[in-house]
């Protein structure tokens, strides 16, 4: 039989991909581990292996187009397998029979009245087994009158699940309705005339020809998603206060000074920004107040041995976090040049899924933008997020005289589930004290 080659989950959240490229033709010998082709996710870019070796045939997966998860985009036939047409699946056989049993037992079942806000299931797609979902999905289905068609499964093989028919519910993508919408649409954008009705009252707001529609990527609807859900779901508590960064200034004005030159005597060995003492002062601390450095769940408090500090990088189209690693325990000038080779990867859609995915806390830092103050949203599995503003001269109290220094502000988000604000002041005034005091992040 020949070997399938399907879409993989590579990401947590991932229900659909899209091949960005294939790296062979149809026909061509590939060997077990060549790259066959890159897929992209709302967070990054990786390439897929070949599970074996011998000759690929009915590719399937055509890049550009947003493809369900497990769904097969190829075949490998080994050496001296016939070819003949495209086989099916491996699963096929079985949902075949489990369709034709939920096809008869839907015969039985009422079907739902459709209305303006209801979509009218696809009876053609849910009974001839194009569709495969578990029998507890198409009840979902049929009882709120989804189209199984229209729902990315994130089972094996692309199997639509209850959590699916759950989310797709969720995010009233079942209530699109046929409305005229005026406006221009771009290449790329959703076409009015298929817009659902919540865009349609935001549209009868504007003008005809004063706008234009661009269709949310897969990066912004899970961004979307998840801040949504962490906002409704997280009970955020808030700290703010300022740190003098005069003496931080100094001494890494000193330290990029001193740094060692590479093998090529031109280039630095390293740059250190001052979001790199932040990091690892933010990190210092969650060590040294062990019980902030938690993530919350239902059953049990997560106690971390390390600390993982997610860093948020701003690329096209979003944000991502990719993660630094046992922070605590690396050097400044480690964490410097590791923080720039993965934004540097993030930007171009390279990062691997652990390279972004988990961390125990996150930095967000938008000071370089001018920015004095803001709150950042707890994204878990995270407990805390510090938000960090710009370094600026202010006056200042000292000794009983006014003097001018360089203040930051910093303010910390906290899951109020697991870190109370005793905890969280704690924490924050042990990052404080290792800001104002850089020496002691050097030992």
């Amino acid at each position: 039989m020949p070997v399938e080659v399907i879409l993989p989950k590579v990401d947590m959240d991932m229900a659909t991909g899209q091949i960005s490229s294939w790296s062979v033709a149809e026909g061509d010998a590939v060997k077990k581990g060549d790259v066959l082709f890159e897929i992209e996710t709302d967070k990054a870019a990786m390439e897929i292996e070949a599970p074996e070796s011998g000759t690929l045939r009915h590719v399937t997966g055509k890049a550009g187009v947003d493809i369900p998860v497990g769904e097969v985009v190829a075949w490998i036939y080994r050496e001296g397998e016939a070819v003949d047409s495209a086989p099916e699946p491996a699963a096929a056989a079985a949902d075949t029979q489990q369709d034709k049993a939920d096809a008869a037992d839907a015969k039985l079942q009422p079907q739902p009245a459709s209305s303006p806000t209801t979509a009218a299931p696809s009876k053609a797609a849910a009974e001839s087994g194009a569709v495969r979902a578990t029998p507890l999905a198409r009840r979902k289905a049929r009882e709120l009158g989804i189209d199984l068609a229209e729902v990315a499964g994130s089972g094996p093989r692309g199997r639509i699940v209850k959590a699916d028919l759950d989310a797709f519910s969720a995010e009233n993508t079942a209530a699109a309705t046929a409305v005229a919408a005026p406006g221009t649409v771009t290449e790329g954008a959703e076409d009015p005339g298929t817009a659902s009705s919540d865009a349609a009252k935001v549209l009868d707001l504007f003008q005809e020809g004063t706008y234009e529609l661009r269709r949310h990527d897969s990066m912004r609807r899970t961004i979307a998603r998840r801040l949504t859900e962490a906002k409704s779901t997280v009970p955020h508590f808030y700290l703010t206060l300022d740190c003098a960064i005069d003496a931080l200034l100094a001494l890494r004005k000193e330290l990029n000074a001193a740094a060692p030159l590479l093998s090529d005597h031109s280039t630095p060995a390293y740059k250190l920004s001052v979001n790199d003492f932040i990091i690892k002062a933010h990190a210092m601390a969650l060590a040294d107040i062990a019980e902030a450095n938690v993530s919350w769940t239902q059953d049990a408090m997560v106690l971390h041995q390390q600390v993982d500090v997610g860093v948020a990088v701003s690329i096209p189209g979003g944000l991502i976090t990719p993660i630094v690693r046992r922070a605590e325990q690396k050097s400044l000038s480690a964490i410097s040049n590791e923080v720039k080779d993965l934004a540097g990867r993030a930007r171009e859609r390279k990062l691997k899924t652990l390279e972004f995915q988990g961390g125990t806390t996150a930095v967000s830092n938008l000071g370089m933008f001018g920015i004095q103050n803001f709150s950042a949203v707890v994204n878990p599995p995270h407990a805390t997020i510090l938000a960090v503003g710009a370094g600026q001269e202010r006056a200042v109290a000292k000794n009983g005289k006014i003097c001018a220094a360089t203040m930051m502000s910093v303010t910390l988000s906290t899951d109020h589930r697991a870190v109370d604000g005793a905890l969280a002041a704690e924490l924050l005034a042990s990052f404080q004290r290792l800001i104002e005091n850089p020496l002691r992040l050097l030992v």
